[in-house]
């Protein structure tokens, strides 16, 4: 199943909650179904049972941790949030890549590009969250330092500070 396939199959109370516009988010539950298929066949080869459970967990983690910094009420949560969805993100790639000798070259290199994507979208969205506390406006000052300064003599030395 291709994404666009995929899409057509996503219910109402999923795709018309506002957090559907985040493309991560939308990649990030396509990834975690074509997964499930590769989770099964992952746990039918004893050598890579453990992998398949770890592989399972990073996926769901990658959209839990998006949804619930979409939810928050401040940049900084958000941003915190969305680093943790991009460490799942990474392992879960990791995760592809060891268990590509039983997924086969083709699966993987699909899953390994589809979490690229998924990290690049997250590379981009952590900043931007965070960038919305950093960058606050100075308030505007309508006095100037010396008239702050109620003793004559310290107001006397900044005279020839230079103050820019």
């Amino acid at each position: 199943m291709n994404f666009e396939e995929w899409l057509k199959t996503v219910p109402v109370p999923i795709s018309g909650d506002p957090l559907w516009k985040v493309e991560a988010y939308q990649l990030t539950l396509f990834a975690a179904d074509v997964g499930w298929r590769d989770v099964t066949r992952l746990a039918e080869d004893k050598r890579t049972l453990d992998l398949s459970n770890q592989l399972y967990r990073s996926l769901g983690s990658i959209g839990a941790n998006i949804s619930e910094g979409y939810s928050r009420g401040t940049g900084r949560d958000r941003a915190r949030f969305y680093e943790y969805g991009l460490g799942s993100a990474r392992e879960s790639r990791g995760w592809y890549y060891n268990g590509r000798h039983v997924l086969g070259e083709k699966v993987a290199e699909h899953r390994l590009s589809l979490h690229t994507q998924i990290i690049r979208l997250l590379l981009t969205m952590v900043p931007e969250q965070r960038g919305s506390l950093l960058h606050e406006e100075s308030p505007p000052y309508q006095i100037s330092i010396q008239e702050s300064f109620e003793d004559q003599e310290l107001s006397s030395l900044l005279e020839n500070v230079p103050l820019s």
